[in-house]
């Protein structure tokens, strides 16, 4: 068989067990050849110096040399795609949302902890979520290392609670209604939500945004990002410490309040239904995946799009694949919406905002660091 086509797949786990059954989900796969393994991090960053692999499948805990560790060496000397693995325990989350950080670009969940004797339950997701980062070029890993070097560092509530008192009232320099195209009225005094759609990439991307959205933003903000059960809960925690608004995973029943951020637990669709004059989150599990996701982009922005007390303000960035697109359509039919695409130039994979861009329903294209100055121009 010619392997000349195929992409190069390193397999590091500290088990041998694992490392055969990973190796084993490829031995047939038309695009991916596992062309070595290794048992830690130290073997790992040996390993890829010397196999030149196109992505890498790595467990977070491991002897010697954890995954940890090793993502950071392997993304200062020798840069490629990474997808971890690992336990849905809560340190295994926590390591798992701190090697995004370092720049592993995707995770899957091991169904039962570190030796997953029924790791097929996940062989299609990782399967394909291996496929997509062997696409991703290393000149964007490059781009958002270089980035995170600089990253914030996380903000105690002391601080946030001093920076929400003190936020300072953005003043109101334009006209009332501001006409951005020929069928949306934009009203400044209008009741509004946010609505962010994201997958592969979209861990980084959503600190990038949520961090410079100001504790006084006149509106909920609700999120769908891909991402395994377990995992949802951690993402929420760490952005709430390191931002001025509230950011929590999202609880059937939550009302729901200006200035919050509700993530979609992983494994449920994001709702809303209307309680008297307020709006409550529904985690909805009931609803099967849709193009394999649940949470789904499509799923939040369609049902919120029947609700016309809300101008809706919906922004799809970073993610392999088209969810968000067709609610994007659904939201454009029903009421007044601005929708922002994340560019090209900053996606770690620009899909769903490329389908989005096809629709020709964007209103603005803004790379991740203008999204919130994008958004919050919209809420004055």
């Amino acid at each position: 068989m010619d392997f000349s086509n195929k992409s190069k797949l390193l397999v590091v786990d500290d088990s041998a067990f694992m490392r055969k059954l990973i190796s084993d989900f490829f031995a047939d796969n038309s695009k991916v050849e596992v062309v070595g393994t290794a048992r830690n991090g130290k073997d790992a960053i040996k390993k890829i110096q010397q196999l030149k692999p196109d992505v890498v499948t790595m467990d977070v805990e491991m002897p010697e040399m954890n995954g940890l560790e090793a993502l950071q060496r392997i993304m200062q000397i020798c840069p490629v795609p990474v997808v971890m693995l690992s336990s849905t325990t809560q340190q295994g989350t926590d390591n798992t949302l701190t090697a995004m950080e370092y720049g592993a670009v995707d995770l899957v969940a091991k169904p039962s902890g570190t030796i997953s004797l029924d790791l097929h339950k996940i062989q299609d997701e990782l399967v394909r979520k291996v496929i997509q980062a062997a696409q991703i070029p290393i000149a964007k890993l490059k781009k958002t290392i270089s980035k995170s070097s600089v990253s914030t560092p996380p903000v105690s509530q002391s601080i946030r609670a001093k920076k929400t008192i003190s936020s300072p009232v953005i003043q109101n320099t334009v006209a009332p209604v501001l006409t951005v195209n020929k069928n949306v009225e934009w009203h400044k005094n209008s009741k509004k939500i946010i609505l962010i759609g994201t997958s592969t990439g979209g861990p980084r991307a959503l600190q990038e945004v949520i961090t410079k959205i100001p504790a006084d933003v006149d509106a909920p903000i609700l999120i769908v990002q891909h991402m395994p059960a377990g995992f949802t809960k951690s993402l929420a925690t760490r952005l709430d410490q390191l931002s001025q608004i509230h950011v929590k995973e999202a609880e059937h029943g939550d009302i729901i309040q200006k200035g919050t951020a509700y993530i979609a637990p992983g494994g449920y669709h994001l709702k809303l239904r209307k309680v008297g004059a307020t709006f409550a989150i529904v985690t909805d599990q009931t609803e099967p995946p849709r193009s394999g996701h649940r949470p789904s982009v499509d799923v939040m922005f369609e049902d919120v799009s029947q609700y016309s007390e809300f101008d809706k303000i919906a922004i799809v960035m970073t993610g392999m694949g088209y969810d968000g697109a067709k609610g994007l359509v659904a939201l454009k039919k029903t009421g007044n919406v601005m929708a922002i695409a994340e560019s090209a130039e900053t996606c770690i994979v620009y899909g769903m905002p490329k389908a989005a861009v096809e629709t020709q329903l964007v209103d603005e294209v803004a790379d991740v660091d203008d999204i919130a100055k994008t958004i919050m121009k919209y809420m004055s």
